[in-house]
């Protein structure tokens, strides 16, 4: 299955290394949904962490009253569901709030796979002649007109039908 994963480079960086870049998979997140605020605190959300907490701690109290529980477990459920589709946005946006650059976003099937796709077009070093990137840039269009594309009958991306 295919995932979505952000590239974020340090601040204040115009070419970041493989060390110094971070990236995170945008998706759900299994143990941010089942431990919500220990999963926060591990990532250093703490305010995140501490209204995760609360949340649950109310729900918890609520589930103990009579008439109530249903409520409670609500508002327990609700948080952790929150967290589990939304806590890679939350690490996302701190880091962004610190001054890190969102750089690329690549959808892959691997981690791996989506590192090789993000660094194959960075710089190579001046003094390695290993990898020549293909000229992409000056590469012709072939001879079809536009809107004479495969798309199955629908809207193609050069505009055609």
């Amino acid at each position: 299955m295919t995932s979505s994963y952000i590239f974020l480079t340090p601040p204040g960086g115009t070419s970041a290394t493989v060390e110094e870049t971070r990236t995170i998979r945008d998706g759900f997140t299994l143990l941010g949904f089942l431990f919500p605020w220990p999963w926060l605190l591990a990532h250093r959300l703490w305010l995140h962490a501490a209204a995760a907490f609360v949340l649950q701690g109310i729900g918890g109290a609520l589930m103990e009253e009579p008439g109530l529980g249903l409520a409670g477990a609500a508002i327990m459920l609700g948080v952790n569901v929150l967290i589990g589709l939304e806590g890679q946005n939350f690490r996302i946006r701190s880091l962004a709030a610190k001054g890190w650059n969102e750089d690329a976003l690549i959808a892959a099937d691997r981690l791996d796979i989506a590192e090789q796709v993000y660094f194959a077009d960075k710089a190579v070093p001046s003094g390695s002649d290993d990898a020549v990137t293909p000229d992409w840039e000056n590469k012709t269009r072939p001879n079809n007109p536009p809107g004479q594309a495969t798309s199955l009958g629908l809207f193609g991306f050069d505009g055609g039908r």
